[in-house]
C-alpha cells in the first residue's frame, strides 16, 4: 500500500468549496472521481483543510492510498487528463503511510487580493475584491501588526465555525501594493472558518477610516466586540501549506 501526496491548484468559482457537500459540487468530489477513473478503484482524499465556496487555491495538499504501482507522473498528468480546466494536480510525491496532511502541517499561507479603484475590472472580478476609493495602507499595516503572535481569534470567525479551540498563532501579515492591486499575505499555524476573510474585512475598514487600528487589538482581547465585515470569498487564495 502506498500513500500519495498531491498539491492541487484550483479556481473555486464553480464549486461549493473543497469538502464533499450534500447539496453542491465540491473540488474533493471532482478530484476523487478523476482518481477513480485513473486507478479503476474508489479513492478517498484527505486534505490539509478546507476552503469555502468561491475560494481558490494554488497549494492545497491532499493524500490518498492505493495499491497501484503507477509512476508518480501518472498521478499528475494522468489525473489531470480526467479533470476539468479549473482544477489541476501540480505535484505528486509518495509519503509515509502515517503522514497526515492536516495534523502534520506546520502552517499555511493565504493571500487576499483587493482592487482599490474607482471602477470595477470585469476580467479580474472572480479573483479580487473591488473596493472603491483609496485605502490607507499605513493604517492597515498598523492594524495588521496587532494580529501577529498567539491570540484568541474568537471574534474573527463565522458563526458556523465548529472549532472548539479559537487560539491561533499568526506569524506574519504583509500588505503590499502594485498599481491598484493590494495583496494581504497571512501566514500562521492554522485558521478558523472565514478567519482570513474577517481579518481582511477589518483591515479594509481600517484603511477606509471606518475603524481605528487599535480596534483590532480590542477585538482580540474581547471576543464580544464586532470586527469589520467578512470579505468576499473570491478574493482569497490558499497559496501554500508548510510541513
Amino acid at each position: 500500500m502506498r500513500q500519495i501526496k498531491l498539491i492541487v491548484e484550483y479556481d473555486g468559482t464553480a464549486y461549493a468549496g473543497w469538502q464533499l457537500q450534500p447539496n453542491g459540487l465540491s473540488i474533493q468530489e471532482v478530484m476523487e472521481g478523476a482518481l477513480a477513473r485513473l486507478l479503476g478503484e474508489e479513492v478517498r482524499l484527505y486534505s490539509s483543510g478546507r476552503t469555502d465556496a468561491g475560494v481558490h487555491a494554488r497549494g492545497m495538499v491532499a493524500c490518498f492510498r492505493t495499491g497501484k504501482t503507477l509512476p508518480l507522473s501518472a498521478f499528475t498528468d494522468g489525473t489531470n487528463s480526467h479533470l476539468p480546466p479549473d482544477i489541476a494536480v501540480r505535484e505528486a510525491a509518495e509519503v509515509p503511510l502515517d503522514f497526515s496532511p492536516r495534523f502534520h502541517a506546520r502552517g499555511k499561507h493565504y493571500r487576499y487580493t483587493i482592487l482599490a479603484a474607482p471602477r470595477r475590472a470585469p476580467l479580474s472580478r472572480l479573483y479580487v475584491w473591488h473596493v472603491r476609493g483609496e485605502l490607507d495602507l499605513e493604517q492597515m499595516r498598523r492594524g495588521a501588526a496587532c494580529f501577529v503572535g498567539t491570540h484568541d481569534f474568537a471574534a474573527f470567525r463565522t458563526s458556523g465555525c465548529a472549532s472548539e479551540r479559537t487560539v491561533r498563532r499568526i506569524d506574519d501579515v504583509t500588505i503590499s501594493r502594485a498599481g491598484g492591486l493590494i495583496t494581504i499575505d497571512v501566514r500562521g499555524s492554522g485558521f478558523l472558518r472565514n478567519m482570513v476573510r474577517i481579518m481582511t474585512g477589518t483591515l479594509v475598514a481600517v484603511g477606509q477610516g471606518k475603524m481605528v487600528p487599535e480596534h483590532v487589538r480590542a477585538c482580540l482581547d474581547d471576543p464580544r466586540l464586532r470586527p469589520g465585515p467578512t470579505a468576499p470569498a473570491h478574493g482569497l487564495c490558499l497559496e501554500e501549506v508548510y510541513y
